[in-house]
């Protein structure tokens, strides 16, 4: 359509966009043509709720896109690997650092100004937790020598509850406590840092769908080369604990970076990136994920909507029922990736 071609065009000469093509690069499942009609009709909802009358090009673009009705999104630059959850016209750097950059972002100059509450109560958590952990293993080691009963090994530590979100990319050595997670904010954990989910609320940061964590790297670990895929969201990080030397830090694209305790590093994980802790210490931050700065009011909504639908079709919230529209190709067979996909067609579960 004219809307697509304007917005895949959007960006500045000689960069490529994905093209429209004759035939989608996959089919898909009828299931996964419920979500898209859903989605459809909840961004028009969102349209007239603003009193918008105008196109969105971009968000027909990102719905055109991760159908696989286009090609492939191309990188924008070294090391940039964006997946089909693509949204065209959006600068594209490995970190945001500068001041024109940081003005873009008027709450990281507070978040650092009160790092100190969220540093003074992780720690209190911490000791604490880690204190009723050892009294708890202390009269279970008691119990088991009285009666015989074997030894249970298993990590029943503050991080250890998170462990779900490791995978073979983050390594056995990064685990991570959400307070956020997906638009939801997690009721437990946020009730054991208080202080940090207030100051967090407070600051009107644009919370992103990936969430917000405090994140662990245990001494000789790092996370391998991957891409978080999505342009759109960028992350930030408050470094909590930092231990000291070269080998604490974190690399995106071809540029290397390293923490600062209570300060903020704002970074572009659809690049290429990794971290490695090679100190005898654990490595903490903070992550926040959050919009893209050049992303409007009315498209943020939209991909808000389009995240917790997807959500709500994970749980199996929605029913299935009769497709609105006749299509040429017969349901798809398989399921790709990512919102195309919809993660194995939203039939499992949230992990």
């Amino acid at each position: 359509s004219s809307v697509l071609n304007t917005a895949l065009r959007s960006t500045a000469a000689g960069v490529n966009q994905p093209e429209p093509i004759s035939s989608p690069r996959a089919k898909l499942t009828i299931r996964q043509k419920q979500f898209w009609e859903d989605v459809e009709t909840g961004i028009s909802d969102i349209k007239r709720a603003y009193s918008c009358d105008s196109d969105l090009p971009r968000i027909e673009a990102f719905q055109e896109v991760a159908q696989w009705k286009t090609t492939a999104p191309q990188p924008q630059a070294e090391l940039h690997d964006p997946c089909e959850e693509y949204i065209p016209g959006l600068t594209a750097k490995p970190y945001w650092e500068s001041e024109s950059d940081r003005s873009n972002f008027p709450w990281i100059d507070e978040l650092e100004e009160r790092s100190g509450v969220i540093i003074k109560e992780f720690f209190e958590v911490m000791e604490r937790e880690n204190k009723e952990r050892q009294e708890k293993l202390e009269k279970e080691r008691q119990l088991k020598a009285m009666y015989d009963i074997p030894s249970d090994s298993r990590d029943s530590s503050l991080f250890s509850s998170d462990s779900a979100w490791q995978n073979d990319v983050m390594g056995a050595g990064w685990s991570a406590v959400r307070l956020q997670r997906l638009g939801e904010w997690n009721a437990e954990n946020c009730a054991r840092f208080p202080n940090t989910y207030e100051v967090i609320r407070s600051l009107d940061i644009p919370l992103a769908v990936r969430g917000v964590c405090f994140a662990r790297q245990t001494p000789g670990s790092g996370v391998f080369p991957h891409s978080d895929g999505r342009n759109f969201i960028l992350t930030s990080h408050l470094g909590i604990k930092i231990p000291e030397g070269p080998g604490v830090s974190m690399k995106v694209g071809s540029e290397t970076r390293q923490w600062l305790e209570g300060k903020v590093l704002t970074l572009d994980t659809s690049f290429v990136h990794s971290t490695k802790n090679d100190s005898p210490e654990d490595r903490y931050v903070l992550i926040i994920d959050f919009w893209h700065p050049e992303l409007t009011e009315i498209e943020r909504k939209c991909l808000e909507f389009v995240y917790d639908l997807r959500n709500k079709f994970e749980r199996g919230d929605v029913p299935v029922r009769p497709l609105r529209k006749t299509y040429e190709d017969d349901p798809g067979k398989t399921e790709g990736k990512g919102l195309a996909g919809l993660w194995q067609a939203v039939t499992t579960k949230n992990k």
